[in-house]
């Protein structure tokens, strides 16, 4: 049987600057906290808690005072900024650079519009991601909350198509379905309204998009493995499963089924750009010893059906029956 780990999952350099930033500092023995998840992917958020990074929510982080605080790849909004001078609070910034740029662009156009054009024509600020996100939610704070965020291409017609629309994405949304937006938005702008689009998707997802779909046509069964939060995931995963119906998405070693198994030949493991590399090798040696232990249960099956192979029949192992040792009664004469 053939595992193989696809060479290009794993970690953005975002993800890997914000997990490297926290372990330094918790090596220092700083008390060091966490604004949400530092990660999209529970075994690895377990390993640094266990190492003392604490994770906290919005509501928590407003009541802090004198501590130090990371925040994520995903970025924050000018509000969390703001809450950290006043409650003295030292932040360390793992905002990933991409996301980073993104956020001083739509707060650049944002300022330049304020909701009404140099044309004195009305505009939006439309986001491409998913409503709640850690990402969004930091994008949305830089309109003030007034941007509008589409989750899918169906969400489109909401659009008032009179204004003039500034499209932005999610850095980790699906390319394809980013032009598919563009397009719809083309063909319905009335006229004299302006439509302007800015592809600010990363390619540290979209250039992994072709290379793990031939990953996955080259293997009979594909283990991706990721949180079932993470938004770049969700991406890949659905391209690996349209590439190849058997794909299964798992967290983690303990999720495989040992019938997925039978009867394959060739297994490929991969994930999203949250998921370490550690745990895509703790699932090839969790399917090692699958196989390994079907293997040993196959070979006893052998031996045992070896030791009456020779024989037409297995020998009657039941004790025989005792012969009827009592004295028949005479009949009377």
């Amino acid at each position: 049987m053939i595992i193989e780990i696809d060479k290009g999952s794993g970690f953005c350099f975002g993800v890997t600057t914000a997990i490297e930033k926290a372990e330094e500092t918790l090596r220092s023995g700083r008390q060091l906290s966490c604004l949400g998840d530092i990660v999209h992917n529970g075994m690895e958020c377990a390993r640094l808690n266990s190492m003392g990074l604490v994770t906290i929510e919005h509501e928590e982080f407003s009541r802090l005072h004198d501590a130090t605080v990371l925040l994520r790849a995903h970025g924050e909004p000018p509000s969390t900024y703001a809450t950290a001078q006043s409650n003295n609070i030292t932040l360390i910034d793992a905002t990933c650079p991409v996301v980073l740029a993104l956020q001083k662009r739509i707060k650049k156009m944002y300022e330049s519009t304020r909701g009404t054009d140099s044309d004195g024509r009305l505009s939006d600020i439309v986001i491409f991601g998913k409503n709640g996100h850690a990402e969004v939610l930091g994008l949305v704070g830089q309109t003030e909350g007034n941007a509008i965020v589409i989750e899918h291409l169906e969400d489109v017609r909401k659009l008032d198509f009179s204004h003039n629309i500034y499209l932005y994405s999610q850095t980790t949304k699906s390319l394809s379905e980013f032009h598919q937006i563009i397009e719809y938005c083309r063909e319905h702008m009335e006229k004299g309204a302006t439509f302007e689009s800015f592809d600010t998707i990363c390619r540290s997802v979209a250039n992994r998009m072709p290379s793990i779909c031939e990953f996955a046509r080259k293997h009979e069964l594909v283990l991706f493995v990721c949180g079932r939060k993470s938004s770049n995931g969700k991406v890949l995963y659905n391209a690996c499963r349209e590439h190849n119906p058997n794909t299964h998405l798992i967290e983690g070693p303990d999720e495989i089924d040992v019938a997925w198994l039978q009867g394959i030949d060739s297994i490929g493991i991969c994930g999203a750009t949250s998921t370490p590399k550690w745990l895509m090798e703790q699932c090839r040696e969790k399917v090692e010893g699958m196989k390994d232990e079907g293997r040993r249960m196959k070979e006893e099956g052998m031996k045992d059906e070896g030791l009456y192979g020779n024989s037409p029949k297995r020998p009657n192992t039941q004790t025989p029956k005792r012969p009827n040792t009592q004295t028949t009664k005479r009949p009377n004469d």
